[in-house]
């Protein structure tokens, strides 16, 4: 076993959890600060934060031409926030779905997730395919600032309790988004560099260490926010984050990377891709179930993802 490379890949992932983690308290402190609602900040700065472990990672990779490593986080962490995260959530507690609030999103995902997978059949992903999931995270921020205003103040009480934002002068707010972007970046060297080393070592591609350690990973900060939300009994915060998610990993991660570097597959395969599918799916079983996410339905969840990283080991 290599275990400087273990080495390398968990303090880069230790890094870029922090960094994440830091990166969504500063930003929210300052959009609130800045006059952003809490509601709209949590639907678009924590979506971004906790997407910005996998954004430093994709770039890292593609800019040392490991597209598989890049694809491979971005359809690995899909899959890891709704079979493990989502799955754990409801295990913590049975989530009381309010459908109307997430309808829309869940469909959005479910779209960009087939614009994603059929972008990427052919084996790459140009930089043209990347613009139009780029555009489209551009109009999803549009759309979610626009719905933002309409909300009232149980939105606000309850983005309160679920994420706790600092009442330090926004000078720490902005001094802690730039100590958190340098925390990002090196962790994301570490990361990249040891994944690459251990896939090396075991003889296996970067692609699947991307699609399983990498990607689970940088998806430990959505399992932190959703199963704080679970616990707090805010269902629908805990799916919308899932949600919200993936949808900022394949349309401005994955297409913000595809915009800079067309990407490679490498051996990211199309049971890789339909796994994504099926997961994200899913969801839209969801909006016809009723008011109740049993915790049945996250043992089904996590049983598909053990599974599916045991296909990957085997």
């Amino acid at each position: 076993m290599d275990f400087i490379s273990i080495a390398l890949l968990v303090s880069g992932l230790v890094l870029l959890i922090g960094g994440g983690e830091a990166l969504v308290r500063g930003s929210v402190a300052t959009g609130i600060r800045v006059g952003l609602s809490p509601l709209a900040a949590g639907l678009t700065i924590v979506a971004f934060g906790t997407s910005s472990p996998e954004l430093i990672v994709n770039l890292r990779a593609a800019s040392i031409g490991e597209g598989g490593l890049a694809v491979g986080n971005i359809v690995g962490s899909n899959i890891a926030n709704i079979g493990l995260i989502m799955g754990l959530s409801v295990l913590i507690r049975p989530v009381k779905l309010d459908v109307r609030m997430v309808r829309n999103d869940v469909y959005i995902m479910v779209a960009a997730t087939a614009l994603g997978v059929v972008s990427l059949l052919d084996g790459h992903l140009s930089r043209i395919e990347g613009m139009v999931m780029f555009a489209g995270i551009v109009w999803y921020i549009a759309y979610n600032l626009q719905r933002a205003r309409k909300a009232r103040e149980t939105s606000r009480e309850q983005f309160a309790e679920s994420l706790t934002v600092s009442e330090a002068p926004l000078w720490k707010s902005l001094l802690l988004i730039v100590v958190s972007l340098l925390v990002l970046s090196g962790g994301g060297f570490l990361a990249v560099k040891g994944a690459v080393s251990l896939a090396e070592a075991l003889g296996a591609s970067p692609a699947v260490i991307g699609l399983t350690v990498v990607a689970i990973g940088t998806s430990l900060p959505e399992l932190a926010t959703s199963a704080v939300a679970a616990y707090r009994n805010h269902g629908d915060m805990s799916i919308g984050n899932v949600v919200g998610s993936n949808t900022f990993n394949l349309l401005f991660v994955l297409g913000l990377t595809a915009c800079l570097m067309p990407l490679e597959i490498g051996a990211v395969s199309k049971i890789d891709l339909a796994v994504t599918v099926v997961f994200s799916l899913y969801f839209i079983r969801l909006m016809h179930v009723g008011a109740l996410m049993a915790r049945w339905e996250g043992v089904v969840l996590l049983a598909g993802f053990v599974g599916y990283m045991g296909y990957l080991a085997a």
